[in-house]
């Protein structure tokens, strides 16, 4: 292979970590909000309300129904007003965190019904605020399941941003689907997919390894 191909794949790996990691952070301070709001809201849960689940609900199920490709194309203008431009890896956070904050939000929401009813129901018995009981007592003991949750989501978005790659994105996706595909290099296909394989896995495997870390039930 090229030194100038070694050099772009090198470019690529670091294009792709950025968009990732930065995509997966926006999502997850818009998507714990949301997941809460839609623990709290549901029927069982702390404070039912209908409404605001209803409508909190059908916005994250709608944008979850769009397939990404499709979304990302649909919400190019809005990017473009966003960060200028609609090609690159910068321009492709928009369409990632538009994409995997809902995705993140229920991730969320599933984690928050995992947590003993027995110490819900022991924090409200000491009179815990509703704020008090999501910071203190929700939140610190869906832990592992959010850790897990949020290497699921590194996974999926990694997903996200290679697919990108078909309208201008940045990072490995651009290149296997520029080189590899279009140009027909089998091989810089084979070392973008061994790549992204390698990426998933460090992220998946550090995110357990850190939950069997904080949580002792795990060890």
């Amino acid at each position: 292979m090229a030194p100038e191909l070694i050099d772009l794949i090198v470019t690529g790996v670091w294009e792709t970590l950025y968009m990732t990691l930065v995509s997966t952070a926006i999502a997850y301070v818009l998507g714990i909000p949301l997941g809460v709001i839609l623990y709290v809201t549901d029927a069982k849960g702390i404070r039912p309300n209908r409404p605001v689940n209803l409508i909190v609900g059908t916005v994250v199920n709608i944008l979850r129904s769009v397939p990404f490709l499709i979304l990302l194309v649909m919400i190019l203008p809005f990017t473009r007003l966003v960060v200028g431009t609609t090609i690159g890896s910068t321009a492709t956070i928009v369409p990632l965190v538009v994409a995997a904050a809902p995705y993140v939000a229920r991730m969320v929401e599933s984690s928050l019904k995992e947590v003993d009813p027995g110490v819900v129901e022991a924090a409200r018995a000491m009179g815990s605020s509703v704020p008090q009981m999501i910071v203190k007592v929700f939140l610190p003991e869906a832990k592992p399941s959010l850790l897990v949750g949020a290497a699921i989501s590194l996974a999926t978005i990694l997903g996200y941003s290679a697919m990108a790659g078909f309208v201008g994105g940045g990072g490995l996706g651009a290149i296997a689907i520029n080189y590899g595909y279009y140009r027909y290099q089998f091989d810089v296909m084979l070392v973008t997919v061994i790549l992204l394989v390698i990426i998933v896995q460090i992220f998946q495997e550090g995110g357990l390894a850190l939950v069997r870390k904080l949580d002792k039930r795990l060890r």
